[in-house]
């Protein structure tokens, strides 16, 4: 095995396009412990650990500009206000020292079902910007899972920046495992409100093939949403609402039993899941709500 290690991002590319079947590494979180249980044995390894542009972050007027391998406790420590649905989830990576190392970029290039940060990043409907020698490419979030531990990527391309709009409303997300630290999620759920175009976005994981939008479960949710004009009067969602979305978010599952969940489980859970962090994230649009008009 080759060890690769570019001082630059142009470097990185160039590496990257003469040798495609490199697998890049920065936290190593994933791709470790792949090559520790010889599960993978790459012909190289593409350290990307000196490129100092993607362990950095820009906040503009209505996006986040997060590189690649910001690591989840910066995301914790500096962005909870503008990314809260991520912050959350990046409580829930591992431990403090994997929190340290890794990144969402490679949750994003493992494209594991269970990967952490991929629910969030579904419900904030990120964007993901990719490069190689060739030019840029802008992979919208619900495009970029292809099947199991597969992405949009292409052999010479290498993920540089996640471009996530600040949050308009309230987000939440919700883990399932077997204990609270250094676990895979048997399920995960992330759910975000978007006051600003009326809408709710869901994030499922670890619950099918691939990461996945509840997209039934949105669109129940949105239509009831706006014919009961909740929105503006801020009343509490009805149980009958909640129970629908709750069996339609169950219902956009797919997935299979194995050691750590059955797909019964796996899909009561993110009922379960869905049911609360609608409660918890419409709560709090009703807090601010009041507040605003308190204010007036």
């Amino acid at each position: 095995m080759d060890f690769l290690r570019p001082a630059s991002w142009e470097e990185a590319l160039a590496a990257k396009a003469e040798h495609p079947t490199a697998v890049p590494i920065a936290g190593g979180t994933d791709v470790m412990v792949e090559i520790n249980f010889d599960h993978r044995r790459p012909e190289y390894l593409l350290d990307l650990n000196r490129i100092e542009l993607l362990r950095e972050w820009e906040v503009g007027e209505e996006n986040v500009q997060l590189g690649a391998s910001v690591p989840y406790t910066r995301i914790m420590e500096h962005l909870r206000a503008e990314l809260p649905g991520l912050a959350l989830a990046s409580h829930t990576v591992a431990s403090p020292q994997i929190r340290n190392r890794g990144g969402v970029g490679g949750n994003l290039g493992t494209a594991s079902p269970a990967g952490d940060a991929h629910p969030a990043l579904l419900a904030a409907g990120a964007e993901v910007e990719v490069e190689s020698v060739r030019g840029t490419r802008f992979i919208p979030i619900d495009e970029f899972y292809t099947g199991v531990k597969r992405n949009a990527l292409q052999p010479d391309e290498l993920i540089k920046t996640v471009h996530i709009k600040k949050a308009g409303g309230p987000q939440q997300y919700s883990k399932v495992g077997t204990r609270n630290a250094m676990v895979i999620a048997v399920c995960a759920f992330g759910l975000a409100l978007h006051p600003e175009t009326r809408t709710v976005r869901t994030g499922i994981g670890s619950a099918a093939p691939t990461p996945v939008r509840a997209k039934e479960a949105e669109d129940f949710l949105n239509a009831a949403l706006e014919e009961g004009g909740f929105w503006d009067n801020g009343k509490i969602i009805t149980p009958s609402i909640a129970k629908q979305f709750a069996e339609l978010a169950s219902g956009a599952c797919n997935p299979i039993d194995d050691v750590r969940g059955t797909a019964k489980y796996r899909r009561h859970a993110v009922g379960i899941m869905a049911r609360r962090t609608l409660g918890w994230t419409w709560e709090q649009y009703r807090g601010s709500a009041r507040t605003l008009e308190g204010a007036a």
